[in-house]
């Protein structure tokens, strides 16, 4: 059986989703990151980087951490969610990859410095909810113009969906962005996408 260990945040929520999605059987695995679990050492040595998440599979076996290279081996252990070849599996690819150095990292950095830091500092409250909106845009024009990001339903809405799910609330008025919004109550509505938001709630 596969082994999740992770916790309730947008990464931590990614590859319960794919794992949800292909019916695989895991055991979830809870590292709270509010009290430090993912510095201690048994975690370290899953992830020397100590952050979550981190999949463990017995029958590779293999041990991967990054939520996209995790969505990236489940869907080439299965088969499912990301093409073979072609423009079909490097369209997905590169907005999981667009999701992973840019909507997460800025989407993160602006709930950091709005929410969670000990002084407020105009200027990266500024630059990242500037940032986050931008690339808010660019969603928005890939889907008013797809259902899906890569077309059809992959890894990369599912690597997506979380970040966005969080932020978008804060960072937009409710008439803004409204190609997204559709693009959410899709993805949202989906069995296998509720169950992986609502892991360890």
């Amino acid at each position: 059986m596969i082994d999740l260990y992770t916790f309730t945040t947008p990464n931590g929520r990614k590859p319960a989703i794919m794992l949800e999605e292909l019916g695989l059987p895991y055991a979830l695995h809870a590292v709270d990151i509010g009290k430090g679990d993912q510095h201690k050492p048994a975690f370290v040595r899953l992830n020397p980087n100590g952050k979550i998440p981190v999949l463990v599979d017995p029958e590779g076996p293999i041990t991967i951490f990054e939520s996209g290279a995790i969505l990236i081996y489940l869907a080439e252990k299965t088969g499912r969610f990301l093409a073979g070849s072609g423009q079909a599996r490097y369209s997905a690819l590169e907005w999981v990859m667009l999701q992973m150095a840019a909507i997460g990292p800025m989407i993160g950095q602006w709930g950091h410095f709005t929410h969670f830091a000990p002084a407020k500092i105009p200027y990266a409250i500024d630059r990242y909810r500037n940032e986050s909106r931008r690339l808010l845009a660019v969603l928005e024009g890939r889907l008013g113009a797809s259902d899906h990001l890569a077309g059809a339903y992959s890894i990369a809405d599912m690597c997506t969906y979380p970040w966005v799910a969080a932020g978008i609330g804060g960072l937009a008025e409710a008439s803004e962005f409204p190609a997204i919004r559709t693009w959410l109550a899709r993805v949202g509505q989906r069995p296998a996408v509720q169950k992986g938001m609502a892991i360890l709630s």
